[in-house]
């Protein structure tokens, strides 16, 4: 690959090292060339003893990287970046930030500098190379846009969007991964009240509901066309998604999505 050969995450918690995972899975960068920092490092010894470089210093990390991953709470934000804005060379570094609410400006604007940003919304599912990632940058064609593009390429898909959107996005694919796992989870209780053990309930559930998100990412169908073919007049299919809707399945959906989105556009205000 064409792009930088050191990355430092900066921010050791789930996403970052869900996306430290995903790297080492897509074998597009090694251990030894990722740092991941955190303020408290004895959390990270397994990372260690599998090679990434482990360290509570952000600057060295920065220092000795080209990609700067920031992974860290929108309230933490201002703080780390004037921390290593010190260290940050615009003609070395880019910096890719997974956010929540922070602004491409801003966080410039923190740094201090005119070095580029790309804004990045992976979920959690990048551990197992199955993110879907939004992007946004100051335009579509930018350097560090596509560097960016190729890293979360590499590890699930992902969609180039406008800046504006990207607190929706958060809540669509970020938050939205929590939401799909509640469904799961709920599949397969109802699995166990119709007769199946727990563990058998969830697998069955859970492989289905891949198929599912399946059919509609390789076929690209839709999912009213394939829920057709599986509905028949006064069947067992048609009466059950019926007996949801009547108890607002899709409502509490869209309503769960839009209610994080309020919130996720409050997370990160620039001081």
């Amino acid at each position: 690959m064409e792009t930088k050969k050191h990355v430092a995450i900066i921010g050791g918690g789930n996403i970052g090292l869900a996306i430290a995972n995903g790297l080492e899975n897509a074998n597009l960068y090694s251990p030894e060339s990722i740092y991941i920092t955190k303020r408290r490092i004895e959390s990270l010894k397994d990372y260690e003893k599998r090679g990434f470089k482990i360290t509570g210093n952000n600057k060295q990390a920065v220092k000795n990287s080209e990609i700067i991953i920031v992974a860290v709470q929108p309230k933490q934000l201002d703080e780390l970046l004037k921390e290593i804005s010190e260290v940050i060379n615009v003609d070395k570094h880019i910096v890719i930030s997974v956010v929540s609410g922070a602004g491409v400006k801003a966080i410039r604007k923190s740094i201090g500098k005119d070095v580029p940003v790309v804004r990045a919304m992976p979920n959690t599912a990048i551990a197992i190379r199955e993110s879907m990632t939004c992007l946004a940058s100051d335009t579509k064609t930018n350097v560090a846009l596509n560097i960016a593009k190729k890293i979360f390429d590499s590890v699930g898909k992902t969609l180039i969007i406008e800046e504006e959107l990207m607190v929706p996005a958060t809540a669509l694919c970020a938050c939205g991964i929590a939401f799909f796992l509640r469904a799961i989870r709920a599949a397969s209780q109802g699995g166990i009240e119709i007769g199946f053990h727990s563990e058998d309930a969830l697998l069955m559930a859970a492989q289905t509901a891949k198929g599912a998100a399946s059919l509609l990412v390789d076929m690209k169908s839709h999912p009213e066309s394939e829920v057709d073919k599986v509905t028949t007049p006064r069947g067992c299919t048609i009466s059950g998604l019926n007996q949801m809707e009547h108890n607002g399945f899709s409502s509490a959906m869209i309503k769960g999505i839009t209610t994080s989105a309020e919130i996720a556009a409050k997370l990160y205000t620039n001081n």
